[in-house]
């Protein structure tokens, strides 16, 4: 199945949650998207369905295809501590998160195409897959040619956010990765637990 590229507060509102960012559309309504959406009668769901629901959400939040995230578990079921703490760690690292954090693009989604076009250089190499995993100590940093685009220059400008396991040089448009993020750190609201449960049936 390809990435949905559909509207973002439709698959908010099926997670009941912004999972996207501020969006007042999610806001204004605060129901299931579809016809039946206010009327609809809720119907508890299964143990499956929650499990099944929660790792969609993941998927939909970083942007990830189900190969890619079924790798990315299996990768984390193999490293040493807890599984779905190692699983969140490994998808922080993927490149386009790490453009997304450091304040180059203002979503993942542009993250992905800043990627992809060949904008962005890790250890000064450009690297256009968006999938690629970052090891603590790599830098990452706006190609020469790019620093003018106004997207990048835009959303470095507006950028507030700063993550510990990040560091962000402003003068020469680059950042650092400097570890793998604990899980109190990470501020996506994810149960993890529910997914490692899902997979290991």
């Amino acid at each position: 199945m390809a990435r949905y590229i559909g509207p973002k507060s439709r698959i908010a509102r099926k997670f009941h949650e912004p999972i996207y960012g501020a969006d007042k559309y999610f806001e204004k309504k605060n129901y299931p998207p579809g016809q039946h959406g206010v009327a609809k009668k809720k119907r508890k769901m299964s143990e499956y369905g929650t499990q099944l629901q929660e790792k969609q959400k993941v998927k939909y939040t970083y942007g990830i295809l189900e190969k890619q995230f079924e790798n990315t578990f299996n990768k984390a079921s193999h490293k040493k501590g807890i599984t779905g703490e190692n699983l969140l760690k490994l998808i922080e690292a993927r490149l386009d998160n790490v453009v997304y954090r450091l304040g180059i693009a203002p979503s993942r989604s542009a993250a992905r195409q800043l990627v992809s076009h060949k904008h962005i250089v890790v250890n000064g190499k450009v690297v256009n897959v968006p999938s690629y995993t970052l090891k603590p100590g790599y830098t990452v940093g706006v190609r020469e040619k790019s620093k003018s685009l106004e997207t990048i220059t835009d959303s470095v400008s507006e950028n507030s956010s700063k993550y510990s396991w990040l560091e962000w040089d402003g003068e020469k448009m680059s950042g650092t990765f400097v570890n793998y993020p604990d899980r109190e750190q990470i501020p996506e609201n994810i149960k993890e637990q529910l997914i490692v449960e899902l997979y290991s049936k």
